[in-house]
Order: structure tokens, then C-alpha cells, then sequence
């Protein structure tokens, strides 16, 4: 699964990599994003693409309730054709979740810690994401997301079994296209991402807390302390 990660870069790094004319909202440095927080993700109106913020977290339109959302943080993109609660959204409603690391934990003989997973370059790159709006009893909108993850790929796989689909740069245009939809294309997007790009290395134990999101959580540590 994926249940944190990070994204430190600059605004205007954000609207260069991203094609983006503007930020229409504060975009701190976040260094421990977690499920229930709202987060950046990108979506495509009319050939132009917009940048909002939703909550991680999905709850679907036909959902009778919000409570959900904590179960629905994550999609596997081998059935996202069979569930119901996916399968429209991967027909209309694709995002980009932008990103620039995040974090699994490492089971060892003596317990786990965290790790972060990041480009060895340090660049950003974006998640693939779905989206849907649940409207409440007195009309209001609750706009959330999911993160699809795939299996690991060599840097992941000692570290976690599954991990968040990373798209190509030159593929995020084609997720984001509502008005194409190839099912079997779109499905061979969702693979694990190139291991030759990536690194991993052991951070603080600090960062199983949401309450802490501060520059310390990606900091490297060389003798990381096991959680038990």
C-alpha cells in the first residue's frame, strides 16, 4: 500500500513540471502526508490542466455515508475494472497526485523502520490517482481521492509487496485525457516504475506520527532505530 509520502518542492517547480499557469492555493512543503489529509492532485478540463486539492481518502459518489474514505486510500490496478467503487472513475475521472518521495516501513528480524523512496535524481513525479465527489444531505460536496499502487518493483520489493503506481512523464497526458478511454492502454500504464531511477534509505522513526511534518522526517539516518 501506500500510506504516506512527501512533496517539498517549490511552487513555481510545480507549475513548470506540471504545466500549470497557476496555484490557486498555499502549497507549503508537506514532509508526512497521511490518509485523511487534503492533498494536491491534478486533473484535465477542457485540454487545460487544473490543480485542487482533495481528501486522501476515497469515498464515492453512490456512498450513503463519509466513513469509508480511511478504507479506500489505495486501489490495486489488477481489478480496478472489477470493483465497483473504481471502475467508472477509471473511465472519467483520472488524477495526478503529485509527489517527490514516500514512505514504507521495512520488516526486520527485530522490527521495522521507515524508509523513504524517492527518484535519485530528487525530481518530482506524480502518482496515478482516481477521483469522485460525494455530496452530503445538506448539498454540500466532499471532493477525495485514491492513490493505485502496483507490485514492487527491485528497490521496493525488500521493503514492501506492493507499492503507489509511478507514471511516466510522458504518460501523464494520456492518463489525464477523459475523453480517451482505452481500457487495456490505460492498464498497461499501472506497472511498477523503473528501480534504475530510485533509491530508498531510512529516515526517523518520527515519521509514524501525522503530527509531525517537518524537514526532520526526510532527513537520512545511518543507524536507524527499530520500531516494535
Amino acid at each position: 500500500m501506500c500510506g504516506r509520502f512527501t512533496f517539498v518542492v517549490s511552487p513555481d517547480e510545480i507549475m513548470e513540471r506540471f504545466e500549470l499557469d497557476s496555484i490557486p492555493f498555499d502549497l507549503p512543503p508537506r514532509y508526512n502526508i497521511a490518509p485523511g489529509q487534503n492533498i494536491p492532485a491534478i486533473i484535465e478540463d477542457k485540454g487545460q490542466r487544473r490543480i485542487g486539492q482533495l481528501r486522501w481518502g476515497l469515498v464515492p459518489s453512490w456512498a450513503s455515508d463519509a466513513k469509508g474514505g480511511y478504507k479506500m486510500i489505495n486501489a490495486r490496478a489488477e481489478t480496478l475494472t472489477e470493483k465497483p467503487a473504481f471502475r467508472r472513475l477509471f473511465e472519467r475521472k483520472r488524477c495526478l497526485i503529485p509527489a517527490d518521495g514516500f514512505y514504507e516501513w521495512q520488516q526486520g528480524p527485530k522490527g521495522k523502520r521507515p524508509m523513504r523512496i524517492m527518484m535519485r535524481s530528487g525530481e518530482p513525479f506524480a502518482f496515478a490517482g482516481l477521483y469522485d465527489t460525494w455530496t452530503c444531505a445538506d448539498g454540500q460536496k466532499l471532493h477525495t481521492c485514491t492513490i493505485i499502487t502496483t507490485r514492487p518493483n527491485s528497490v521496493v520489493a525488500d521493503i514492501h509487496d506492493r507499492m503507489p503506481v509511478i507514471l511516466k512523464q510522458e504518460d501523464e497526458s494520456f492518463w489525464l485525457d477523459r475523453e480517451r478511454y482505452d481500457a487495456a492502454l490505460l492498464q498497461s500504464l499501472l506497472v511498477p516504475y523503473d528501480p534504475v531511477q530510485m533509491r530508498a534509505y531510512p529516515v526517523s522513526a518520527m515519521v509514524g506520527s501525522p503530527k509531525n511534518d517537518v524537514p526532520e522526517c526526510i532527513q537520512e539516518i545511518t543507524d536507524p532505530p527499530l520500531l516494535f
